[in-house]
């Protein structure tokens, strides 16, 4: 069985060197791991493919010595290249999360194959139109948001008039009984959302400076943890 076919975003982790406040990447992904996350996306708008590999391979041995190979997911934002790249060298990274506007859904899958995962995050104005009417065959999850203005992010939401769009928990309980994949959303999300979150039956959150700026990045991500848990 791959990881896709067991695929766990409900504690979902996204970080790159931009977003720690000059400490190692590899910090906040041990921090997580040993948090209990399932998931964790490598983004950066700065870092160089190189780089990017490192990156990969520093998070993927951290994962394999929890002997977590097979349960956290460790994908890339966007770098196909890296992707691909990476485990020409014998990293294992499991797959990529793209937006509408970045590399096509199809090429991702026909480069990575079945056994990888591909999420996709869709423009915030077209939404609720793209997961129902979007070929979903090739992706494994949504990711939306965001709950509230993102300060890691600020572009996120921006729909095509430049105004942020945030989704109220009403909007994300319409967004999961109507896509027919699983959602994750993120965007400004704390530990004292988790609870309402929850019950909106998506199927997780993802972070990025909650845990990568906080003082202490693993009792962030363990707080984060527990109260996600606290109501399954």
């Amino acid at each position: 069985m791959s990881i896709r076919d067991q695929l766990d975003i409900s504690k979902y982790f996204v970080v790159g060197p931009e977003n720690t406040k000059g400490r190692p990447v590899s910090q906040m992904i041990r921090a997580v791991v040993n948090a209990g996350f399932t998931c964790i996306q490598l983004r950066s708008k700065e870092a160089g493919a190189r780089e990017m590999m490192d990156l990969a391979n520093q998070s993927a041995e951290i994962i394999a010595a929890a002997g977590a190979s097979d349960k956290i997911a460790l994908l890339v934002d966007d770098r196909l290249d890296v992707v691909l790249a990476a485990r020409k060298q014998g990293i294992k990274v499991d797959g990529i999360h793209v937006g509408q506007s970045d590399i096509p859904v199809e090429v991702c899958r026909e480069y990575l194959g079945e056994d990888s995962i591909v999420g996709l995050s869709a423009r915030a104005h077209e939404l609720f139109d793209y997961i129902q009417t979007a070929d979903v065959s090739l992706v494994d999850y949504f990711g939306a948001g965001p709950l509230r203005p993102s300060i890691t992010k600020p572009d996120c939401g921006m729909d095509a008039d430049g105004k942020i769009l945030t989704r109220s928990f009403a909007d994300l309980t319409k967004l999961a009984s109507l896509s027919p994949i699983p959602v994750v959303v993120g965007g400004g999300v704390t530990a004292e959302d988790l609870p309402q979150l929850h019950k909106t039956g998506v199927a997780g959150f993802f972070v990025v400076s909650a845990i990568a700026g906080a003082e202490d990045p693993e009792a962030a991500a363990r707080k984060l943890s527990g109260a996600w848990e606290a109501r399954l």
